[in-house]
């Protein structure tokens, strides 16, 4: 064992000895990579604990409890990535990140008596109003996102995570995007390219830097998504985020990320603009071919055609 991994099951240990003393601490369990066998930790990796509690607020509105388990340097709030709930991010003493996710003990036993009810009586179960039973199978699979990877189970007072396999099996399968939906990503895309042109006019280099490198990068990664599925097949692991791009995307998409980013230089943006047309126009035609849909070819010349003509009227 390493001397970070070392480190991080000394804060484990110190975790799980300070938890059991928390009455409202229910369960702990760690996901992501410091449980997961596909792509395990390295020396690099976060530690993700998610705590089940009676009284999460407690945790998220006070950083003293921090201090049982190590010296934290530095700590924030933020949404998860899943779910909507909130976890307190720490990144404590010798560079150690830890990330608790809080959530409240009522709703995890709420929606694993909700599956149980749905497995034992399906048929009644499709009778619940249909926001309800979507509500219900959503909350599933964002819980399910955060868990089918791996878990590694620190602390179990109640049994809960002797239910989390009924949450696991409940991953929604990946499907294609709407013909309406895979257009508006696409019509996005292009509107914003004309919007990044125009503030690039103005001398708003942030503002156009920021769309162009950021805004506009996750629509291109969302069109980068969908063609990796219409290649390899809708269950193709994508992993979230763009994480591990490099090695699941089309090796052509990799090369042509490498001129799509920009410094902070007015004519260097221009570039990785038009770099990142040319990257999503193709990806976007390919894979319009692939799902039987019209590609908005109008939309695309139309603001080509424009921001060249920006990029003219600049020099």
């Amino acid at each position: 064992m390493g001397q970070t991994a070392s480190a991080y099951e000394q804060l484990i240990e110190r975790f799980v000895t300070w938890a059991q003393t928390q009455p409202d601490i229910r369960a702990a369990i760690i996901v992501g990579s410091q449980a997961r066998i596909d792509r395990p930790a390295d020396e690099w990796s976060d530690l993700d604990i998610v705590v089940i509690a009676t009284d999460p607020k407690r945790y998220l509105s006070r950083t003293n409890w921090l201090e049982n388990i190590g010296n934290p340097w530095i700590t924030f709030l933020e949404r998860t990535g899943t779910g909507n709930e909130k976890e307190r991010r720490v990144l404590f003493e010798g560079g150690l990140d830890v990330d608790f996710a809080l959530l409240p003990k009522r709703k995890v036993q709420l929606l694993i008596q909700l599956l149980r009810f749905r497995k034992r009586f399906p048929r009644l179960f499709r009778l619940l109003p249909r926001g309800t039973a979507r509500q219900i199978m959503q909350g599933a699979a964002d819980f399910s996102k955060v868990l089918r990877r791996g878990t590694r189970v620190l602390l179990d007072k109640d049994g809960i995570a002797a239910h989390l396999t009924l949450i696991t099996a409940e991953a929604l399968p990946p499907r294609p995007p709407t013909p309406n939906k895979f257009l508006e990503v696409i019509n996005d895309f292009w509107y914003h390219a004309v919007w990044t042109a125009k503030k690039l006019q103005r001398g708003e280099l942030w503002t156009a830097k920021a769309c162009s490198d950021s805004y506009m990068k996750w629509l291109l990664l969302r069109m980068i998504e969908w063609h990796a599925r219409t290649t390899n097949g809708w269950d193709y692991d994508i992993w979230h985020s763009g994480r591990f791009l490099e090695q699941w995307a089309d090796p052509r998409i990799v090369g042509g990320l490498l001129d799509a980013f920009a410094h902070y230089d007015e004519d260097d943006v221009w570039c990785a603009l038009l770099a990142t047309m040319d990257l999503f126009r193709w990806l976007s035609i390919e894979t319009a071919e692939r799902l039987s849909y019209p590609y908005p070819t109008v939309a695309d010349e139309r603001a080509t055609e424009l921001v060249r003509t920006y990029v003219t009227e600049k020099t």
